[in-house]
């Protein structure tokens, strides 16, 4: 059946629809109306919009061109560096094109940048690599990732711990000790993991104190351990460590070398020889024990147990600015001791973390003025190499710092290689001002252009003074540094430091008196030649 709509039935259907439309454009418009007003509080592509508000009438697209490899060859690699990535902490401003740099290890290796969360940071002295460290320090700390400066010589570092409200404490003749045997204060609690994690964690701790107490014996008796003495000092702490109560010291291995236990008899393949036979294989560790002993030069340092346990739950500090900067023995034995100690603590730490018996935390490892340790004994380099590959594999960062590659080159090519081998394995490497000599094997195994290498050598100059005013300018390489990933172009950056932390970046409050001194002097001698000026006109 068909229905029919008479003339008034379809005007009135005509005049519904129309209104039903004439309703829909009203809230369409309305609802555009209230777009076009939200979008007016953000700027678009070209600027912000309206009248007046200086958005662009059109934006030039980049020139764009094609070349043949044999045409474009020479600008590769990029000389002018690449653009980092925004991951990390803030070191600075890009020198060339001012944008932010940031980087750090942590981040880098979260981030997949790089194989493992290690720095290697090299420059001449006096041109900011301390504060460059200490930038790092300062967020690492804001992100929950704890510093731990194992031996701070000058000291660099130690206000900035105090300032994080973290522990530091002070090692030296007169002051804290430091045991070069002691496995650290979570070893006692390495006894709650199940069996087989136990069994590892104290043989990592093992081999932590093994490391120390033969680097020690080898960096005192100036002369590198035979076969024979390795192996009586690894019995001799097998020993001490199942009888005794307590952490083991220096003085319990002369003890027991002494008494001419059974177990290191046999040690020392004396077993039914004569006692001269007995006496001249230990000779020698048993001198050194001596000398670091309370009686030796060392006095009580290594001879009795450490004094303030490592601090793993805040930041923390070795200060080691009590011992004269001339004796360099003492002190590559005291760092030695202090980067051990904590290696194993943190260590330990870690393991007990996986296990649930304490909370998960992360350290950075800062091991600055690595020069000083090569310097009193070249071999403790594979002592060094031996912690770097450890720390690795216990989800800690580490920062390691010295002046230039020359400090790194030592007195056999065994050694040297082991040396540098530190920079090659470095996750990022950051230089300062160097000069050409200093470089070493940095422009082959990281690939540095011509310009970059010209860049870091002009970083090495000296500061220079104004005719005009008299007064020294900075050094031309003051905060200067260039961020190497590999053998990718590299990032020329300045380091920014802001007013809160210059107050922890003064390192030469040592020499404040004499500055205001002179200063004093200077400005009187200013002033009286002004008034010799005066009458002479």
């Amino acid at each position: 059946m068909n229905l029919t709509l008479n003339r008034d039935e379809v005007r009135a259907a005509n005049k519904k629809l129309a209104r039903e439309k004439r309703r829909g454009f009203l809230a369409w418009w309305r609802n555009l109306r209230e777009l076009r007003e939200e979008s007016m509080k953000f700027p678009g592509a070209r600027g912000w919009r309206g009248r007046g508000t200086g958005q662009a009438v059109a934006v030039e697209p980049s020139v764009e061109v094609m070349g043949t490899t044999v045409q474009v060859c020479g600008l590769w690699p990029f000389a002018a560096g690449s653009v980092s990535p925004l991951v990390g902490v803030p070191l600075g401003l890009h020198l060339l094109r001012r944008f932010p740099v940031c980087a750090d290890p942590i981040s880098y290796f979260l981030a997949d940048l790089i194989a493992n969360p290690s720095m290697f940071i090299m420059g001449r002295p006096g041109l900011g690599k301390s504060s460059l460290i200490r930038r790092i320090l300062a967020v690492y700390e804001a992100w929950g990732y704890l510093p731990l400066v194992l031996g701070d010589l000058k000291p660099d570092h130690v206000d900035l711990i105090r300032a994080q409200d973290g522990l530091v404490v002070e090692v030296g003749p007169g002051r804290n000790a430091v045991n070069p045997l002691d496995r650290g204060p979570l070893t006692s609690l390495v006894e709650q993991l199940p069996d087989d994690e136990r069994r590892k964690a104290l043989e990592d701790l093992r081999q932590f104190q093994r490391s120390s107490a033969m680097a020690l014996l080898q960096q005192a008796g100036r002369r590198p351990l035979t076969p024979n003495e390795e192996t009586i000092v690894a019995r001799s702490l097998r020993v001490v460590s199942q009888t005794l109560d307590r952490e083991p010291v220096f003085p319990d291995l002369l003890e027991l070398m002494e008494s001419r236990h059974e177990e290191i008899v046999k040690a020392a393949d004396a077993y039914n020889q004569p006692e001269d036979v007995y006496r001249s294989r230990t000779q020698h560790l048993r001198d050194v024990l001596q000398k670091l002993g309370p009686d030796g030069p060392f006095g009580d340092i290594f001879s009795r147990q450490t004094s303030v346990p490592i601090a793993l739950d805040r930041p923390f500090a070795f200060d080691l600015s009590s011992i004269e900067q001339g004796d360099k023995d003492l002190q590559a034995a005291v760092q030695v001791t202090c980067w051990a100690y904590g290696s194993a603590a943190v260590s330990a730490a870690r393991r007990l973390a996986r296990a649930g018996v304490i909370p998960e935390r992360h350290h950075v490892l800062v091991m600055d003025e690595m020069w000083r340790m090569f310097k009193s004994d070249p071999k403790l380099v594979h002592f060094v190499d031996d912690l770097s590959r450890l720390n690795r594999t216990i989800g800690n960062a580490q920062i390691m710092c010295t002046h230039t590659m020359s400090d790194l080159k030592l007195s056999t090519a065994e050694d040297t290689e082991v040396a540098w081998g530190l920079v090659e394995r470095a996750g990022m490497l950051v230089l300062g001002g160097l000069a050409q000599k200093e470089m070493g094997n940095l422009a082959t195994v990281f690939a540095l252009s011509k310009t970059e290498e010209d860049m870091i050598t002009s970083w090495s100059a000296d500061a220079t003074v104004d005719p005009e005013t008299g007064q020294a300018a900075n050094p031309p390489g003051m905060g200067h540094f260039l961020l190497k990933i590999g053998k990718k172009p590299g990032t020329p950056l300045r380091t920014v430091l802001t007013n809160v932390e210059r107050e922890v970046n003064d390192t030469n409050r040592s020499w404040e008196q004499a500055a205001a001194h002179f200063r004093k002097m200077r400005a009187m001698a200013l002033r009286d030649t002004a008034a010799e000026g005066e009458e002479a006109a």
